[in-house]
């Protein structure tokens, strides 16, 4: 009461059977089977849990770490198994569970409701095929669209399992690989200014250097300071120059396209342009060609996913990471699925 711990003293009936004459005591709806606390105690207690880690919340709570699980557990069991039968739209991506370790988990997201929906251990096609699996085939056959990064091996299993569904890659991914091509590019002449007479050497290098983010970042969004840095690089080198202007041309193509007639066309106009100087860029939009010109339909991208993956990369820092997946999968769960107020 008023937060201060209270103990409440219950004079628990008990009563004998009939028919087999065995005794059982009153069940009170308050308190758990065999617990000695109060649901409403271990709701409060996860709460706590939600922002910090079990450790902090046991000890500030005079609880073992134990009993905090043990409330956690009843927690769950009327969460899990999450509820899938409105899923229509699903967002697929990945994330570390131990960084630095090469151990990454798959991420499922309602990309409708922008709630996380499940978490898959590992990255094995089978592995992600039993969980989804268990879904029914039901949810698996209402499932009309699947936005994913262009991991090949989400694509097979997609195709797979889910027969009406129609696979669109983030648009985010495919900018970051034309991002990377462009900045690879940018060192390559940085190296080559080293090459050049002092004064063209000067002009070119300095230009280049420390300057990434003024060359990937969108042109509309840059800084005055900024700007003045971009029209310097441009006129020290023309190939990033060139190479700039194409980059901003696909982010115009994704952002203004009123169709998917106009977005295809000018896709394809820019591929033909863009192929001498993106060549790995274009070879990969050019074998998911269908999946990236399917953003122009219903505009769906991995935002709402990406959102997610921060958010779960802050669960790990708050508990100081997880090397159960069990206990993360519980506790990324209970941030989108108990109390909302609390999960946003």
């Amino acid at each position: 009461m008023g937060e201060k711990e209270v103990f409440l003293n219950i004079n628990r009936r008990r009563f004998k059977c009939k028919k087999c004459r065995k005794t059982f005591n009153e069940e009170l709806d308050f308190v758990g089977v065999r617990r000695k606390y109060t649901h409403r105690y271990a709701s409060n207690i996860i709460k706590q849990l939600i922002n910090s880690d079990v450790r902090n919340v046991a000890k500030n709570n005079g609880l073992s770490d134990e009993e905090v699980y043990s409330m956690l557990e009843d927690i769950v069991k009327n969460i899990l198994p999450i509820n899938v039968s409105n899923l229509r739209r699903l967002g697929i991506d990945e994330i570390s569970l131990v960084k630095g370790q090469g151990k990454f988990i798959v991420v499922l997201v309602d990309l409708d409701s922008g709630k996380l929906i499940g978490l898959v251990k590992e990255r094995k096609q089978i592995v992600i095929e039993n969980v989804m699996k268990m879904w029914g085939e039901e949810v698996l056959e209402q499932i009309e669209e699947v936005s994913m990064d262009l991991t090949g091996n989400y694509k097979n299993l997609v195709e797979k399992i889910c027969p009406n569904a129609v696979i669109t890659v983030d648009r985010f991914h495919v900018t970051k690989l034309i991002h990377e091509e462009l900045n690879q590019a940018r060192i390559a002449e940085k190296k080559a200014a080293l090459e050049l007479n002092i004064e063209s050497r000067e002009k070119v290098f300095d230009s280049l250097k420390g300057n990434k983010y003024t060359i990937l970042k969108a042109e509309d969004k840059l800084t005055d300071k900024q700007k003045i840095k971009l029209d310097i690089i441009r006129e020290a080198s023309p190939l990033i120059a060139t190479m700039h202007s194409l980059k901003e041309e696909f982010r115009n193509l994704f952002d203004t396209s009123e169709d998917p007639g106009t977005g295809i066309l000018g896709l394809l106009d820019w591929l033909e342009k863009a192929e001498p100087l993106y060549q790995k860029s274009v070879n990969t939009i050019k074998r998911w060609f269908g999946e990236v010109a399917g953003y122009f339909d219903n505009r769906t991208t991995n935002g709402v996913v990406e959102g997610i993956n921060n958010k779960l990369k802050l669960i790990k820092r708050s508990g100081f990471g997880f090397t159960n997946f069990r206990n993360f999968e519980i506790r990324a769960l209970l941030s989108w699925h108990y109390d909302v107020n609390l999960a946003r």
